[in-house]
C-alpha cells in the first residue's frame, strides 16, 4: 500500500480550498494547504467583502441628502479615504485570522508559500523547495484581473485588486468593463466624489442580465452623473505631464483621469502551477476541467471555484467544496449543482436575479408571460429622489412554474436570496399570488402582481 504525507493536499487558501481543508482536517485527515498570499482568498481578501464596505462608504452622501425630507438638518460632512481604507484593512485582518484559526483548530496544517504540482500525488512547496505527497490533491487557486496587455499603456493601468489599496482617492476614473466589477466600481467611486466614466464595447452594461434592468441601472447611473460611454474600446494609455493620464478611445475621443481601471474580466490563476507536469487538461484560456464531480482527467486531482470557469461566484466555490467532501470522504457521490443560482450586482441601486432573464425564457418556451412594475419607493417620497425600483417576474405559461425573478432597487440583494429558494422549490405564479402581502414594503410587489403586464408566444410580444 502507497504511503503519503497527506490524505489531502489544497493549493490555495480562498473559500472553496479552505472549506475543503477544513471539513476534511476536521474528519480526522491528513491535510496540508498552501497560499502564497493571504488566507481568504479573493472574496475576503481583494472581493466580495472589502468591496461591499465600500459599497456602504459610497452610500452615505445620499443618505445625507435624503435625510433633510425627513425633518433633520446635516452640518457640513467630509470624507477621509485613507480612515476608510484603515478600517477595512482591519476587518479584513480579522477574517483572515479567523480563516486561519478554523485551520489550525481543525488539525489542517499550513503552509505560506506558493505551491505546484510536481505530479498527479506531489507537490512542491515554493519557499522550502520540499516536495510532499498526497493521496488526493485539490487545486482552489481562483481566477485573476484580465491584465490586458495587448493594451498600449497596459501598466499604467489598475485592476480592482489595486483599488482598494489606492494610497489616495483619483480625481478622476476611467473604468473599462460592463460587468459586474466595473459597474459597482463605477458606483463606489462616484459615491464618494470621484469624477466616473465607465466605457464598456457591448450596446449595454451587464450582459446576460434582465435587458429591463440592464437599462434601468443605466439611467440611473445616469441622472446621478456617472459618464457611459458604450460600443468603444480604451486604444492606448498614456503618462502626461501633470501626473494625469490620457486614455484615448477606438472612436477618437481623449480622457484626461487620475487613474484608468480595467475591469474586462477575470482568468483562471494556472500559470506556472505545473499542471503539465502532472498531466492535467485545461481549456484554451487556462481554466481546469473537470466531470460533475470537480475531478480532473487525473484521478487523483480535483479543483474548485473560479479556477474551473464553471460559475464564478464565492457561494459556489464553498458548495463544491462540501460536494468533494460528500463524493470523496463520505460515500455520498454529490455533483454541485449550477442551476437556478441567486445573485446581485452591488451597484446603486442594487440588482438581485435569480432564474431566467425575459430574453432568456421567450427563447427557451413557447409561451411567456412577464409580469413587471415600476414604481418610486416610498422612502423617495420624502427625500425627493427620483430613482425607480424595478420588479419582474418571468411565468411559463404552460404550468404557471416561476422562471426568472428580476428586481432593481434597494435591498434587492437581500431580496435575492429568499427568492432563490422559492424559485429552486418550484413555486408558480399561483403560489406567489396566495402569498399574503407584507405591507408597506417594496417587495410586496411581487405577491400583487395578479395580471401580466404582456406575454410572448413562439417569440412574438402580444
Amino acid at each position: 500500500m502507497t504511503s503519503y504525507d497527506y490524505d489531502l493536499f489544497v493549493i490555495g487558501g480562498g473559500s472553496g480550498g479552505v472549506r475543503s481543508a477544513r471539513v476534511a482536517a476536521s474528519m480526522g485527515k491528513r491535510v496540508g494547504i498552501a497560499e502564497e498570499y493571504r488566507m481568504g482568498g479573493t472574496c475576503v481578501i481583494r472581493g466580495c467583502v472589502p468591496k461591499k464596505l465600500l459599497v456602504y462608504a459610497s452610500q452615505y452622501h445620499e443618505h445625507f441628502e435624503d435625510a433633510a425630507g425627513f425633518g433633520w438638518t446635516v452640518g457640513e460632512s467630509t470624507f477621509d479615504w485613507s480612515k476608510l481604507i484603515e478600517a477595512k484593512d482591519r476587518e479584513i485582518t480579522r477574517l483572515e485570522g479567523l480563516y486561519r484559526k478554523g485551520l489550525v483548530n481543525a488539525g489542517a496544517e499550513i503552509f505560506e508559500s506558493r505551491a505546484e504540482l510536481v505530479d498527479a500525488h506531489s507537490v512542491r512547496i515554493k519557499t522550502t523547495g520540499k516536495v510532499v505527497t498526497a493521496e488526493r490533491i485539490v487545486i482552489a487557486v481562483g481566477g485573476a484581473p484580465a491584465a490586458h496587455t495587448a493594451l498600449p499603456g497596459h501598466e499604467l493601468c489598475i485592476s480592482s485588486n489595486e483599488a482598494f489599496h489606492l494610497p489616495e482617492l483619483p480625481r478622476a476614473i476611467l473604468i473599462e468593463g460592463g460587468g459586474y466589477i466595473a459597474v459597482e466600481f463605477a458606483n463606489i467611486f462616484h459615491g464618494l466624489g470621484v469624477e466616473t466614466t465607465l466605457i464598456y464595447r457591448g450596446r449595454e452594461i451587464l450582459s446576460r442580465f434582465d435587458n429591463d434592468l440592464r437599462q434601468g441601472l443605466h439611467n440611473a447611473m445616469v441622472a446621478k452623473g456617472i459618464r457611459i460611454i458604450c460600443e468603444d474600446v480604451i486604444e492606448a494609455v498614456a503618462n502626461r505631464h501633470d501626473g494625469e493620464l490620457t486614455a484615448v478611445t477606438k472612436k477618437g475621443e481623449k480622457l484626461v483621469v487620475s487613474q484608468v481601471m480595467l475591469a474586462i474580466g477575470r482568468e483562471p490563476n494556472t500559470k506556472g502551477l505545473g499542471l503539465d507536469r502532472a498531466g492535467v487538461a485545461t481549456t484554451a484560456r487556462g481554466a481546469i476541467i473537470v466531470d460533475q464531480y470537480s475531478r480532473t482527467n487525473v484521478p487523483s486531482i480535483f479543483a474548485l471555484g473560479d479556477v474551473t470557469d464553471r460559475v464564478q461566484l464565492t457561494p459556489v466555490a464553498i458548495h463544491e467544496a462540501m460536494c468533494f467532501i460528500e463524493t470523496e470522504y463520505r460515500n455520498n457521490p454529490t455533483s454541485p449543482d449550477h442551476d437556478l443560482i441567486a445573485t446581485a450586482v452591488f451597484s446603486q441601486p442594487e440588482i438581485g436575479t435569480v432564474g431566467l432573464s425575459e430574453e432568456q425564457a421567450v427563447k427557451a418556451y413557447p409561451e411567456v408571460e412577464v409580469y413587471r412594475a415600476e414604481f418610486r419607493p416610498m422612502k423617495a417620497t420624502l427625500s425627493g429622489r427620483a430613482e425607480k425600483m424595478i420588479m419582474k417576474l418571468i411565468v411559463n405559461s404552460a404550468d404557471r412554474k416561476v422562471l426568472g425573478a428580476h428586481i432593481l432597487g434597494h435591498d434587492a440583494g437581500e431580496m435575492a436570496q429568499l427568492l432563490g429558494i422559492t424559485l429552486k422549490a418550484g413555486c408558480t405564479k399561483d403560489d406567489f399570488d396566495r402569498t399574503m402581502a407584507v405591507h408597506p414594503t417594496a417587495a410586496e410587489e411581487l405577491v400583487t402582481m395578479y395580471a401580466p403586464s404582456y406575454r410572448f408566444k413562439d417569440g412574438v410580444r402580444l
